[in-house]
């Protein structure tokens, strides 16, 4: 074989194997998991999470200082919807989820509020005859309609607040009244966040100085009982107006 012919073959050779190879493209399903309203998913069971109403039963929530579910809350669409019932007042309607108590915890629940309505979501609640209302001991995650408030709010009233403790900041998340919201509260001693359609509104520091400084001012001076059990009841308000309230879940800390 003349030596040019022998070297040319040698070219298309390397030409083979240092070219592209035929390569099968492989494409990986990922399987998208869907959890419906009220359920949790087998990771967030896993996790500790459990739910606080399932969506067809008022079963473990009754009246704050009461034995059984007062009229003014009912199940629609999913939903548990307080009506709104109490003319106007602060106090007389709320609900409480009576079976557990909580002390750290994270919790999350989906909500809408009525044009101009307000209501609040309280923890650590305690219960007695010299209590009205759940404000007069637990905390609360203010919801609101800051968009449509028929007064004009000051910041410490504000949607996703601290109520009267730590202001908001709720730029750029805030819905209509009418439209689901999701919100989380994170309550430990390390450290404690309210969250609003995926923000962080709120933090702070439970029991730090700053914290005490705040609680014993202002407008709590008139409340001595405020803030003080470290462990209570989950509480629902009626303000007075409708509200709605579904995937409330918890798990302790």
């Amino acid at each position: 074989m003349k030596k040019s012919k022998i070297i040319w073959m040698a070219l298309l050779s390397l030409a083979w194997a240092c070219g592209p190879k035929e390569t099968k493209e492989t494409t990986e399903e990922v399987e998208e998991v869907v959890v419906l309203d009220n359920s949790l998913s087998e990771e967030e069971k896993a996790g500790g999470w459990f739910l606080l109403f399932d969506g067809t039963s008022m079963e473990g929530w009754r009246a704050f200082n009461g034995d059984t579910t007062p009229p003014n809350w009912i199940i629609e669409d999913g939903a548990m919807k307080g009506l709104g019932a109490t003319g106007g007042e602060d106090f007389g309607g709320d609900i409480v989820f009576g079976p557990m108590e909580f002390e750290q915890f994270e919790m999350e629940f989906t909500w809408k509020i009525s044009s101009g309505g307000n209501s609040g979501v309280f923890y650590h609640v305690v219960e007695g005859p010299k209590y009205k209302a759940p404000y007069y001991t637990g905390p609360e995650y203010q919801v609101i309609d800051q968009i449509g408030f028929p007064q004009p709010l000051e910041k410490w009233q504000s949607l996703a607040g601290d109520y009267a403790m730590y202001e908001p900041d709720y730029e750029g998340v805030v819905k209509p009244a009418g439209e689901w919201n999701t919100s989380k509260i994170i309550f430990s001693e390390a450290g404690a966040s309210y969250w609003l359609n995926g923000k962080k509104t709120v933090e702070f520091i439970p029991y730090s100085e700053d914290w005490t400084t705040r609680r014993n001012s202002g407008k709590w001076n008139d409340f001595p009982d405020y803030k003080i059990a470290k462990k209570g009841l989950i509480a629902l308000q009626d303000h007075g107006d409708p509200v709605w309230f579904k995937n409330i879940k918890i798990r302790p800390l």
